[in-house]
């Protein structure tokens, strides 16, 4: 057997951090002696923030009629997470897709995106790989979200609350990690006070990407400068850049065979360009908010962004297989997107009482100005002037465009020269918006709330010979928001709500704009019950169904509507059991139907996860974590399937001081081949072997 980089690791890693145990035995360090000491760093007594930016009322999720994830730094660090990705292995009635390889995807009970993301909920939907190392917390909202995020958020969305600047307190943090396919992480966290009324921080972050497959290599550079300024004891100005850049390779796995399963014999090959699968990135984000607090119950805020965003990837990815000749079509392209963003908005928040009703009101505005460029290149094989071309699969040899032989000899060369489109377009968007909270009394609280939103797109359309065609859309809708909530008593709540939400023709990344298309319409019908067992054990649970009406066109010029519905039911229990054991479990119920009758992709039926972290002692702990996800198919009733899985992680934590942690987590412990995602039938990925890294995380 070769003796590889990650099979020393499997066995170094784990004998150099039991090594590092028995040496800190010996060192005079000034252990906690709190019998109920932490090995995550921070406040982990509470379960979740309480309350979530996202809503911006500051109302408690147990009084939220919507099912709501919150994900902590805390969580995010303890168990090694890197990527939104990992976060939603975690969350009931949400799973991955492979977003090509280049991007965040997510399916929200049923209803994939790669548009609905958010930071401090600000609009975040360029496609790419969302960074965590500057991120207080991530909130996972599932249902459709139109009220508070407009446009999309038709199944669920994601917000990334940012880390800010915090006057009064000067500290630091850093976080160091290798793991054994030898990709490397380097954070810093530092806050420093300038004043009583002012202060900086600054967070950084560097990443060599390294994975257990062939070609894969990558880096990210990440760096947000925040600074804070209180006016006066009722206004507070934030001022937010954020810089990011990130490279690495695409990779988008397998073909499936006959049986529809993803052809294992084929696992250890890389159907892409060692030199011409690649993604780069770059963005520059400049985001200033000016909070006014008005009176102890009315306050306002006012926040601008500015996004500039260029992006190019381009590929080679396997789009047909033969399984009888072994021989895999080859397909490709090369995609540049260049993007800015400008956006202004404005919330207004109050409370007061009519009669013995309480109420609390939102009141907000949105202007979102939004450029973006988009060029497509297909590739073209030399032999036959096609973009898709048959090789051996297993005996694949392409780099720089030139496939060949195991003897060298040149079969076939490709270059990405077939123009396929090149569109210019221009979005506008204002909306309003009304919320009222209303508290009938200590037992019955009811949200009402509509939004408006005119969305105007023009877009240009380019021919190879720069020839352009115009067209233009304009889309008003209102989506409606109404839920009920019944408390017996201040800890339980049960719920019902529905709500609405629309996606414009143009889609979620404005490439296409049908001719006067209706949006597509999804509603959400959500009932549940929250149950707040102590201040840091909470248990939820609801059950569902989104309903989904999508336009599209038929070859007649004619159009048509296609709907889908998805059923389901989840719950979730997520905190400390006792003292010492941490445990987040959840559990979901999925079961769709598009109007053919078909399943529909990505759906697994049944999905379950828990995570346990147990205090063995006032410094050692140990973690343990499970994923279980059904058989998905690969495309709407499609006979291509990803088979079922397990996954098991672990992992072991040491505290040395106050301010020093050590920390060792190992995914896949039982070394189980799976394939969690897809983008079509063709395209499985390969999940990751066994494989462990070992962090360091300091206070300073």
């Amino acid at each position: 057997m070769k003796l590889t980089l990650r099979h020393i690791a499997k066995i170094a890693l784990p004998l150099a951090f039991s090594a590092t145990l028995a040496y800190s035995q010996n060192l005079n360090l000034d252990f906690t002696e709190s019998s109920d000491a932490l090995v995550v760093f921070g406040n982990d007594d509470e379960v979740q923030a309480n309350q979530i930016s996202a809503f911006k009322t500051g109302t408690p999720l147990v009084d939220v009629p919507q099912s709501v994830t919150v994900v902590t730094q805390e969580q995010i660090q303890e168990q090694a997470v890197d990527s939104i990705a990992d976060i939603v292995d975690y969350t009931p009635g949400v799973n991955n897709s492979q977003g090509e390889g280049h991007r965040d995807s997510v399916v929200f009970r049923g209803v994939r995106s790669t548009a609905d993301f958010f930071q401090d909920g600000v609009r975040d939907d360029v496609q790419y790989y969302r960074g965590l190392y500057n991120v207080e917390q991530v909130e996972i909202l599932r249902g459709p979200n139109a009220l508070s995020f407009g446009r999309g958020g038709s199944g669920g969305v994601i917000n990334r609350v940012q880390k800010k600047a915090e006057v009064g307190d000067t500290f630091g943090e850093y976080l160091g990690r290798v793991n054994s396919f030898g990709a490397t992480t380097a954070q810093i966290d530092y806050n420093y006070s300038l004043s009583d009324d002012a202060a900086l921080r600054l967070n950084a972050n560097y990443e060599y990407l390294n994975n257990h497959r062939d070609f894969y290599d990558g880096n990210r550079y990440d760096i947000n400068p925040t600074f804070t300024y209180n006016l006066s004891d009722d206004t507070t100005f934030r001022f937010s850049y954020e810089y990011n850049n990130h490279e690495r390779f695409i990779d988008r796995g397998i073909p499936t065979g006959d049986n529809g399963k993803p052809v294992e014999a084929l696992d250890g090959v890389v159907f892409g360009d060692e030199d011409l699968n690649f993604s780069e990135f770059e963005a520059h984000v400049v985001r200033g908010t000016l909070e006014h607090n008005f009176s102890d119950t009315w306050k306002a805020s006012v926040t601008a962004s500015y996004g500039n965003f260029d992006k190019l990837y381009q590929n080679f990815y396997a789009s047909d297989y033969v399984e009888s000749t072994n021989q895999v079509e080859l397909d490709g392209y090369r995609d540049t997107t260049q993007r800015e963003r400008f956006q202004l908005a404005g919330d207004f928040i109050g409370e007061f009482s009519t009669g013995s009703v309480d109420h609390k009101v939102l009141l907000g505005t949105e202007l979102i100005h939004t450029s973006n460029d988009n060029v497509r290149l297909n590739n073209e094989w030399a032999s036959n002037g096609d973009d898709q071309q048959f090789f051996n699969a297993s005996n694949f040899n392409l780099r720089n465009g030139v496939f060949t032989d195991n003897a060298g000899n040149v079969l076939d060369t490709a270059t990405f020269s077939d123009f396929a489109d090149n569109t210019q377009v221009t979005v506008n968007t204002f909306s309003f918006f009304l919320q009222d909270e209303v508290s009938i009394n200590e037992y019955i609280d009811l949200t009402l709330g509509a939004r408006v939103d005119n969305f105007d797109i023009e877009l240009d359309s380019f021919d190879s010979n720069g020839n352009s065609t115009r067209s233009s859309q304009t889309d008003a809708f209102v989506t409606p928001r109404a839920g009920l909530v019944i408390k017996p008593q201040e800890n339980l709540s049960l719920y019902a709500s529905y709500s609405e939400s629309y996606v414009p023709a143009s889609g979620g990344q404005y490439a296409n704009l049908g001719d006067q298309l209706d949006p597509d319409r999804f509603t959400n019908l959500e009932a549940g019950f929250k149950y707040d067992i102590q201040d840091n054990l909470s248990f939820t649970a609801s059950v569902f169904q989104i309903d989904q009406t999508l336009t599209t066109e038929n070859n007649a010029g004619q159009q048509v509507e296609d709907d889908a519905q998805t059923n389901g039911f989840e719950f979730q229990l997520k905190g400390n059991i006792t003292d010492r054991w941490f445990v987040n479990a959840g559990y979901s119920y999925l079961d769709g139907e598009t109007s053919t009758g078909a399943t529909p992709r990505e759906l697994p039926q049944n999905s379950f996860s828990i995570w346990n972290r147990y205090q063995v002692t006032d410094q050692f702990g140990l973690g343990f974590g499970v994923i279980y996800q059904d058989e998905t198919l690969t495309d709407n009733g499609s006979s291509s399937k990803l088979p079922s899985y397990v996954r098991v992680d672990a992992a072991a934590y040491y505290t040395l001081s106050d301010n020093f942690r050590v920390q060792l987590n190992i995914e896949n412990l039982f070394d189980t081949d799976y394939y969690p995602t897809s983008h079509s039938s063709h395209q499985a990925t390969i999940g990751a072997p066994i494989n462990a890294g070992i962090t360091f995380v300091g206070r300073f």
